[in-house]
């Protein structure tokens, strides 16, 4: 089979379209024939390595997993021992440990969720990662229902923060969105009240006060991102700036540290796998409430150019490799 490899950490000029086996899917596991592969921010780290600290979990010297990709669509070609709800022909999408960016990967069943006849393989590509991380931040402020409240999402033109708006302002919330000018009428198509071009205005130094702040630039210090809640509002910490060795680790850990004197309101968001949150992300799509923003395709073969394009343009929803 085709996939993207990588021998080494470094730019996206190091990777190969090259020919390699074929997976065969263990105990709890099925082949999926992959139609549909969506870019994500880690794909960057692990095609860089970056930062340093990073390599602990991906592998010190090389990339333990040559292949690069954690978000997929497609068919089930074959399932492994113990599986039972899935069965070949199903169509499928989920998240996976690296090995996306290539026609078959075998992934556990209990991390996809059946695909509805209503999504395409493209738009079902961009909800693992992006999308369950929107909701799952969402979630861990207590937003993902209830009483309507004033919702600042911090870098809202990518892919995490298209989506966020959204399931935002699908649950209700007034949405302010931190973007780029050329973004804005995108953001306000997606359901923001309110648009802050960051360009010619710093939302921290306005009046205005936020129930819940989702920060997915991680570009104002965090002392500035404080004071722009409300008494009691919750600050969810996606990412941050940082050097080359720990990257946004010192932001986060500042985080998690000052929480405690601060009533629980600073979190830090960590992405998990879920089937659940998938199904319901899909249902969504499906029933018109939520719209995967697929700014550009590609086929398998040009990952490096879509990853070059990812690392020097400012995101404008996703990009998704297409396996023919």
């Amino acid at each position: 089979m085709k996939a993207i490899v990588q021998d080494r950490y470094g730019p996206p000029e190091l990777l190969r379209y090259a020919e390699v086996e074929r997976p065969a899917p263990a105990g709890g596991e099925v082949l999926v024939r992959v139609r549909a592969a969506a870019l994500n921010h880690g794909d960057r780290v692990d095609l860089r390595g970056n930062p340093s600290i990073a390599r602990l979990a991906l592998g010190v010297r090389r990339p333990r997993i040559p292949i690069l990709g954690r978000a997929v669509a497609g068919t089930v070609e074959a399932a492994g021992t113990g599986v039972t709800a899935l069965r070949p022909g199903d169509e499928v999408f989920g998240e996976t440990v690296k090995r996306g960016f290539a026609e078959y990967v075998a992934v556990p069943a209990t991390d996809l969720a059946v695909k509805p006849a209503g999504l395409t393989f493209e738009q079902a590509a961009t909800l693992p990662v992006a999308a369950t991380t929107a909701l799952q931040a969402l979630r861990l402020a207590g937003a993902d229902g209830g009483a309507s409240r004033r919702v600042l999402v911090n870098g809202a033109s990518g892919g995490v923060g298209t989506f966020a708006v959204q399931l935002a302002a699908h649950f209700g919330h007034e949405v302010t969105a931190v973007c780029s000018a050329r973004n804005a009428e995108r953001a306000t198509a997606l359901g923001a009240a309110r648009v802050v071009d960051y360009a010619r205005e710093d939302v921290t130094r306005g009046t205005d006060r936020f129930d819940v702040v989702v920060d997915l630039a991680g570009g104002h210090p965090l002392a500035a991102m404080r004071r722009v809640l409300t008494a009691g509002g919750v600050y969810i910490a996606s990412t941050g700036n940082g050097g080359p060795v720990l990257g946004p680790v010192p932001r986060l850990l500042a985080v998690l540290t000052s929480a405690p004197l601060r009533g629980g309101r600073l979190r830090v968001l960590t992405n998990r796998r879920s089937a659940e949150d998938l199904a319901t992300l899909a249902a969504l799509v499906e029933a018109g409430r939520l719209t995967p923003y697929v700014e550009r395709t590609r086929p398998l073969s040009e990952t490096a150019d879509a990853l070059r394009v990812l690392e020097t343009e400012h995101a404008r929803g996703k990009t998704v490799l297409i396996v023919a």
